[in-house]
């Protein structure tokens, strides 16, 4: 499997309605309380919402390895999903998601992002801290299904030796 794995050429498109059965596979088994079919329509067709996936071509097959939503709104990109299929972790995609976000929200003229995270999730909060996001705000009781905490995260577009 891991020859096959290296084998694969990554794209970046945009996520498509007939992407939802593999995106929903993912999200079930990355999320304790994954988002529905609905949800992700919804997405789809908001006007502010950025929806991308990355297809891992392998052979003759395409598949969806990762994908991220977030919103452009104001000066401001919130984080909304992020996930990456099992078979593709630790291979940087989400990493590379991040950066693209950025990437867009930085030629949107974006000044902010922010993201909220369960306060459990140690490794979504460790990649976040990578891509430059500081904890500044705690949501109690924000996740309806355990009545955790969010931690609230922000991070400037422009870093990088950037300075304001």
């Amino acid at each position: 499997m891991s020859s096959e794995k290296a084998a694969a050429l990554f794209v970046v498109d945009l996520m498509q309605p007939g992407d939802l059965p593999e995106i929903l596979a993912i999200e079930a088994s990355s999320f304790r309380t994954p988002w529905t079919g609905g949800m992700f329509q919804d997405e789809l067709q908001a006007p502010h919402a950025r929806c991308l996936v990355v297809r891992a071509q392998q052979a003759e097959k395409a598949r969806i390895a990762a994908y991220i939503i977030f919103w452009l709104v104001a000066d401001e990109v919130h984080l909304h999903n992020i996930a990456v299929c099992v078979d593709f972790r630790r291979q940087g995609l989400a990493r590379n998601l991040m950066k693209l976000m950025r990437d867009i929200a930085l030629a949107a003229g974006a000044g902010r992002q922010t993201l909220e995270v369960r306060e459990s999730n140690t490794g979504a909060i460790t990649l976040y801290h990578r891509c430059g996001f500081v904890v500044k705000g705690k949501r109690p009781r924000y996740y309806d299904d355990t009545r955790e905490d969010a931690l609230v995260m922000w991070a400037e577009v422009r870093q990088n030796g950037h300075h304001e």
